[in-house]
């Protein structure tokens, strides 16, 4: 894969089927310009596109913040026109059309828009100074890019109400505590971390993963009886493809799958 989609985001492959996404604005703790935004939006085309990457990790430079948000200083300039898709929302990210597995690693602090990328990845490992907040209603404002519907959904109601009131930050390991990320590790290691979690997902058939995770990510939205039929059709695509005999043939043979992502 070809490394950089615009100046302020650049994108790698990093290990078999995972890509790396990584926010370089670390003079402005990677807050959301238009140049970030047109670089997600590029950053996502690409990788949700190329049917041999599984797994993308989304991350800031600098270990200072993973992202400030908006760029408060663009928004002064031209208001929010440039930060927000038409479709895809926030940085044109926070409401992209996503079918791959996407880990946020955050090192430093995640706020604002920062944090509501954060929450609309699928898993997040977190450094031990990182800090998640939504402090827009302390400057007047709403978190409107996912975080004061998607935060309830992920912490009890009484803390996520707490913090979407309060506008005040969570730490790291009461984020961990209260199930907001899946790890805590040094700053070190926190891509190292973010990898690994990525490897695991990568060693399971790609469109079992795909498909399951596409009935997970509406658990919140619809009925029983629909998300049961959902799985039956998730089922029913597995069912077609080349890893859906690979799978019990690996297991009889002893040997690892080999899969082949159809």
């Amino acid at each position: 894969m070809a490394e950089a989609t615009a100046a302020a985001v650049t994108v790698e492959r990093i290990a078999d089927h995972i890509a790396l996404v990584t926010l370089r604005r670390p003079e402005a703790r990677n807050a959301v310009n238009a140049a970030v935004t047109a670089g997600l939006r590029d950053a996502v085309r690409t990788i949700e596109g190329d049917p041999d990457i599984w797994a993308a990790i989304v991350t800031g430079e600098g270990g200072k913040a993973f992202s400030a948000g908006a760029d408060l200083k663009a928004v002064s300039d031209g208001g929010m026109s440039g930060l927000v898709d038409p479709e895809w929302g926030f940085a044109a990210f926070v409401h992209a059309s996503r079918d791959k597995v996407w880990i946020a690693a955050v090192d430093g602090a995640a706020m604002a828009g920062g944090f509501e990328i954060a929450l609309s990845c699928d898993m997040i490992v977190a450094s031990e100074d990182a800090r998640f907040a939504l402090p827009e209603v302390k400057r007047g404002l709403v978190a409107a890019a996912g975080g004061i519907y998607r935060l309830p959904r992920t912490l009890p109601r009484a803390l996520a109400f707490e913090l979407i009131a309060t506008g005040e930050p969570i730490d790291a390991e009461r984020a961990l505590a209260f199930g907001l990320v899946n790890r805590v590790v040094p700053k070190a290691d926190v891509l190292g971390t973010a990898l690994d979690l990525a490897q695991q997902v990568c060693a399971n058939a790609p469109v079992a993963v795909r498909e399951s995770l596409k009935v997970a990510r509406r658990a919140f939205d619809e009925t029983d009886p629909r998300l049961g039929a959902l799985s039956l059709a998730a089922q029913d695509v597995i069912m077609q493809t080349e890893d859906f005999a690979e799978g019990p043939r690996a297991f009889i043979e002893k040997r690892a799958p080999r899969w082949a992502g159809r």
